[in-house]
């Protein structure tokens, strides 16, 4: 049995994999399903360690550099293989608008504002 992503990588031998179990470290909740692992484990276990050493290192790549004894252009490349690998993550930075209709104070308030009818809201907060 695996006991740490180091084993489970060594299992796998890169091969694709899918986890169908999870338990919390309690020990009493347990999850059972189809579940693709995170991007980052399907690294390597050499990419995972050059990954977290460069978020150690606060992104610096002259301290990779250090680290690692090789060139800066060493250094990008690897990064630009190991982010080729990893899919794209959309981020909105922007909230998704608020529907003051959502809760009894927006009802409330569409009610005030003239909106809504009595008979909408009265619906609205059934």
């Amino acid at each position: 049995m695996a006991r740490d992503w180091q084993d489970l990588l060594k299992l796998t031998r890169g091969d694709a994999f899918m986890v169908e179990r999870v338990r919390l470290a309690d020990g009493e909740t347990a999850i059972e399903g189809g579940f693709d692992p995170p991007a980052l484990a399907m690294l390597s276990p050499d990419d995972l360690v050059f990954v977290m050493a460069f978020v150690r290192s606060h992104g610096s790549i002259k301290e990779m550099e250090r680290v690692f004894g090789i060139s800066y252009p060493t250094v990008k490349n690897r990064l630009n293989r190991i982010s080729d690998a990893l899919p794209m993550i959309e981020n909105d930075p922007s909230p998704p608008p608020y529907d003051i209709g959502q809760d009894s104070e927006g009802v409330l308030e569409l009610l005030a504002q003239g909106s809504i009818t009595a008979a909408e809201a009265i619906e609205r907060l059934s």
